[in-house]
């Protein structure tokens, strides 16, 4: 019997929930479904746009956080890609670059995607992607 999934929510580790919020709920336009706590500074967020879902929570409890992210932690993040479905990719180009963000100009695949990739606050990947036909 093949199974019936009904959606997939990745769960990243964070260095700063109030900072990592900032950029997927106010800049991407997230919003937050659930969270552990009241305020920016939970420790867990479930957050929701449209059909996509994403589940934040802290590297480190509040008070047992160093005063900088470790960067053998944050280079391990070069290997998690976040792909987010969405045909507006210059739209989503414009408005980050408007917002300060450092992003790479949209590409096409020789696969039939458009692509556009940035980094979040911790330094995982997001690709924003949508097919050519």
């Amino acid at each position: 019997m093949p199974l019936q999934l009904q959606g997939l929510c990745p769960l990243i580790q964070v260095f700063d929930m109030p900072r990592s919020l900032k950029f997927y709920r106010d800049l991407l336009g997230f919003e937050v479904v659930n969270r552990s706590g009241a305020g920016d500074q939970c420790d867990w967020v479930l957050l929701r746009q449209g059909q996509a879902e994403l589940m934040l929570n802290t590297m480190y409890e509040l008070g047992s956080r160093p005063g900088k992210p470790p960067a053998a932690r944050i280079a391990a993040h070069r290997d998690t890609g976040l792909f987010i479905a969405t045909p507006d990719i210059d739209g989503v180009y414009a408005h980050l670059c408007a917002s300060g963000v450092s992003a790479k100009e949209p590409v096409v695949r020789d696969y039939g995607m458009r692509q556009l990739y940035v980094k979040d606050p911790d330094g995982y990947e997001l690709c924003f992607q949508w097919p050519l036909a």
